[in-house]
């Protein structure tokens, strides 16, 4: 069985960051450099995971006019990311502006693509926040209606909650990657995502991959805590 732990590493600095990545590094699949890290430390972050053989997932959640995402993906391409996002509600031109630059870009170096991923509803918004903003209030709908849209853009993959996976596991293809943040094993503090399930529940859900953070980062020995849900999954 691939592993399909993320370890969101969101922290301050990179020391910290390398530190908790040495630790955990066994026991998880990739690591999610997300905008706090990546502000604070650079590109350079990505170089130095990367040079220790580690998988990464660069979610800067890219969202603009076309051709200032295709350019932003060309960068993370050449930075040899292995996954990135973009928002799905930039539209379908933006989208494949996307996928074209991670593939051309790819082609040119000779290597595999990165995995463009679209976020659709962000795990910590519910109806009363989509009503907020106007238009469609049902989160379901709404997950559902931007998945619809990045298929047909030629995306490859799609960023949900865990809750929305089963909807669009009835019609979208088995290849399709779903990343999944928003775990929680329950014993955890009530935070700020509203949408969870366990790590066990999204992947029996469709989950292709599992973005953990404070179930992990938080926890007094972050190994042994990345151990367990690592042999849970396996169980």
């Amino acid at each position: 069985m691939r592993n399909p732990i993320i370890v969101a590493l969101d922290l301050p600095t990179a020391t910290q960051a390398l530190a908790l990545a040495r630790q955990v590094a066994p026991f998880v699949g990739a690591f999610k450099v997300g905008k706090e890290l990546f502000v604070s430390a650079g590109p350079d972050i990505v170089r130095e995971l990367r040079a220790t053989g580690a998988s990464v997932f660069l979610d800067l959640k890219f969202h603009d006019i076309p051709n200032t995402v295709a350019k932003a993906v060309t960068a993370a391409t050449r930075l040899d990311v292995q996954m990135l996002t973009i928002h799905c509600s930039g539209g379908s031109e933006m989208m494949r502006a996307a996928e074209t630059a991670a593939q051309n870009t790819a082609k040119e170096l000779g290597r595999p693509a990165p995995l463009v991923l679209g976020v659709t509803v962000l795990t910590s918004m519910d109806s009363k926040t989509l009503a907020e903003l106007g238009g469609e209030t049902d989160v379901t709908q709404q997950v559902e209606r931007l998945a619809r849209l990045a298929v047909t853009s030629g995306l490859r993959g799609l960023v949900c909650s865990p809750l929305e996976l089963p909807v669009l596991r009835t019609f979208l293809l088995p290849a399709m990657q779903l990343v999944t943040p928003g775990i929680r094993t329950g014993a955890e503090k009530a935070d700020d995502q509203k949408r969870t399930l366990s790590p066990q529940e999204a992947m029996a859900a469709g989950a292709s991959w599992l973005v953990i953070g404070r179930p992990i980062t938080g926890a007094p020995e972050p190994a042994k805590a990345a151990k367990a849900i690592w042999d849970s999954l396996r169980a």
